[in-house]
């Protein structure tokens, strides 16, 4: 069974098909997914879906592009959706310098916010981390995030970055760009990465691997992520997929 651990399918980009992608994951071996939130309306979609699909679970939270948008009230919003049943995390959060839709002072501040409610409510967080490593890695520690853990999603960065992540007990979930041609440090992070800080994930409807690239992603193509990190590993899709989706489940708490 594959655990797709990042997905958007309340992206409008399914208005038309949802149950169809979500039928093609089925058939494609994917049995968990976790949908991840951008902001608060996306949330309460999120929280729809995990009341409609017994196998997706959800996380909330405001995205760093997003964080210009949160107030009191959404705050409030996020923080009572955290604690339904299905919620698994709080997520994605984080910062994001590539783009800066949102002042990074705000990032900033929203990533505390959303740190100070998982450790609030008990669930770990989902990382959102671009061009910032820095400042994210300071902002964990001062938050003290290690107390709930989670979840550097879509991971870009150097090998010799991710053993500090690993080393503070954080998961590290690749997706499609490990199948990129030109892309040499997540393939290294794939090959050197312990398994049992390894996560799959799509992002979907972003990144869809080889040979899927330039087409709308969707959680059935976690499985061409798999064949590939599985291939760079030297293991079987049928071993990779025990064990990343073992992981999703001791993260998540499913």
């Amino acid at each position: 069974m594959l655990f797709d651990t990042h997905a958007h399918l309340d992206d409008p980009k399914y208005g038309e098909d949802q149950q169809a992608v979500i039928g093609r994951a089925r058939e494609a071996g994917v049995g968990l997914i976790v949908n991840a939130a951008e902001n608060v309306s996306t949330s309460r979609a999120t929280l729809e879906l995990t009341r409609k699909y017994d196998f997706l679970y959800g996380a909330v939270g405001m995205h760093p592009h997003n964080a210009h948008e949160l107030n009191e009230q959404g705050l409030t919003a996020l923080r009572r959706m955290a604690q339904e049943p299905r919620i698994v995390a709080i997520g994605e959060i984080g910062l994001d310098y590539y783009y800066d839709f949102s002042p990074r002072e705000t990032q900033q501040q929203v990533f505390r916010e959303m740190i100070r409610l998982a450790k609030e409510v008990r669930l770990p967080i989902i990382i959102h981390d671009r061009d910032a490593h820095e400042d994210t890695w300071r902002i964990v520690r001062e938050e003290k995030a290690t107390e709930v853990g989670g979840v550097f999603h879509c991971y870009s960065g150097s090998w010799p970055w991710a053993q500090e992540i690993i080393k503070q007990g954080f998961y590290i979930a690749l997706g499609g760009t490990v199948t990129f041609q030109n892309a040499k440090k997540t393939v290294e992070v794939a090959q050197k990465i312990p398994p049992e800080y390894l996560l799959l994930e799509t992002d979907c409807p972003y990144l869809a691997p080889v040979p899927y690239r330039g087409k709308r992603n969707e959680p059935a193509f976690v499985a061409a992520v798999a064949k590939h990190i599985a291939d760079i590993r030297g293991m079987s899709v049928e071993e990779l997929a025990a064990v990343t989706t073992a992981n999703g489940r001791r993260l998540f708490a499913i």
